[in-house]
């Protein structure tokens, strides 16, 4: 869609309401024990999580520079197209069917049954199948039609912010169990200071994901160039002030030794606050509210490997690009990723998949920073409704930090980083590929 036929509608609430609604997701509730296990610290995981959300809003403001140039359906696929070309392109498409979407739903059908077998005390042997069956339900209400995934994901987004609020409302009106230092920034444990940091900044930038698409709305606001910077920073700055504060409430709540690792801190710390039925529907509240981030990556997902198939851009695009004949949904590529979302299941975890999935995005989001840059110098007559606060500051401490998570991954998980860049770089003869049959 070009920008003259996007309608200027949206205002400041609107941008400011899509934002937090796309970045607040799963990852707050069940981050926590991973970023606790990296630094053993609570005063350096909330600077984990005050950092990540800086390094958040650094990359928004950038990357919401080429969302008013290029208002185009495709979002970050575009803009990595008009500055580097198809290749690149291709491998972001290629990346976020292959990898981020199925990594997300693997990834959160893990967190969703790890707590529905806590919450009914079942036993461990029923992770995997019923993970599966997780997505395989999800994927069942895509299936059904587009209109009906709209409505549990218009449900859940209001749901999913019940918990949040009540936890931390009730977290802070309760008498703390465990003191807490925010000012002490020293690790714990026999990690290096650098490397847990890193471990522990990669884990929190899972629960920023969707950050990269806060521009989408670009095209439709009545004023980009002063409500998107303005929707940007204070609504990112208000869901970090969310993370921080339920993040403090849980180290308030429950000794660091009881968070790192166990991937119910949440469900602990709800019966903690509210006792043993009050936590049990306040973690049926998250279970909700995880269901719905489920089923808003199936839905997104569903549809990036679809408009490449359109366009002879995938492979097996004749099949991929096939609607169902009802709901006229594209019913292939939903089984063909809920297929490898289920292969990663058997062969990951929770923590794996999302280090994984954010270590690949991150590298494309380093692209999309650069090229703010590129842009400026090739193109300077591009009209630009909005221009990056405070440049080169700010797109130059986006890259700074993106580099940094990138160097230290792979330094501490050469395996998980070669796994990411292999699966990628399996495009390239796949685009070749296409551009011969073409």
């Amino acid at each position: 869609m070009s920008e003259k036929q996007l309608k200027k509608e949206i205002s400041l609430t609107g941008a400011l309401s899509t934002v937090m609604g796309t970045v607040i997701g799963a990852g707050v509730f069940f981050k926590a024990a991973a970023v606790v296990s990296q630094t053993q610290s609570a005063g350096l995981t909330l600077f984990a999580w005050l950092f990540a959300g800086f390094l958040t809003i650094c990359g928004g403001l950038t990357v919401a520079e080429l969302a008013t140039a290029i208002p185009e359906t495709g979002g970050p696929i575009k803009y990595i197209e008009v500055a580097y070309g198809k290749l690149p392109s291709f491998l972001l498409g290629w990346a976020q069917s292959i990898i981020y979407f199925p990594a997300n739903i693997a990834a959160l059908s893990i967190i969703f049954t790890t707590q529905f077998l806590n919450l009914f005390h079942l036993d461990a042997q029923w992770l995997l199948p019923v993970s599966i069956i997780t997505a395989c339900s999800v994927t069942g209400i895509n299936l059904l039609g587009t209109k009906i995934a709209a409505n549990v994901q218009s449900f859940t987004l209001i749901v999913k912010l019940i918990p949040i609020f009540v936890i931390i409302i009730a977290g802070l009106l309760t008498p703390g169990q465990v003191e807490v230092s925010i000012v002490d920034l020293s690790i714990g444990g026999d990690k290096s200071w650098a490397a847990g940091f890193s471990a522990a900044l990669l884990a929190t930038l899972f629960a920023y994901d969707g950050w990269l698409n806060v521009g989408t709305v670009a095209g439709e606001l009545k004023r980009p160039e002063k409500d998107l910077p303005k929707a940007i920073i204070f609504g990112l700055s208000f869901v970090t002030l969310i993370y921080w504060v339920i993040n403090l409430v849980f180290l308030k709540t429950l000794p660091i030794e009881q968070i790192a690792g166990n991937a119910n801190a949440s469900a602990d710390v709800a019966g903690i606050l509210f006792g043993d039925i009050g936590g049990r529907i306040v973690t049926l509240g998250i279970l909700i509210s995880v269901y719905g981030a489920l089923n808003g990556y199936t839905m997104t997902g569903i549809r990036v490997p679809y408009a490449l198939a359109v366009k002879n851009e995938f492979l097996f695009s004749k099949q991929i690009k096939r609607l169902s004949k009802r709901t006229t949904v594209p019913y292939v590529a939903a089984l063909v990723q809920l297929v490898i979302a289920s292969f990663m299941m058997s062969i990951g975890t929770f923590d794996l998949l999302t280090d994984m999935l954010v270590f690949v995005m991150w590298f494309f989001s380093l692209l999309i920073f650069a090229a703010v840059f590129l842009l400026r110098k090739r193109q300077p007559d591009m009209p630009r409704p909005y221009k990056v606060l405070l440049y080169p500051i700010t797109p130059l401490i986006a890259m700074l930090g993106g580099g940094f998570i990138l160097v230290m991954t792979t330094i501490t998980t050469p395996i998980l980083v070669m796994t990411g860049i292999g699966i990628t770089a399996l495009g390239i003869p796949v685009f070749y590929y296409l551009q011969g049959k073409k």
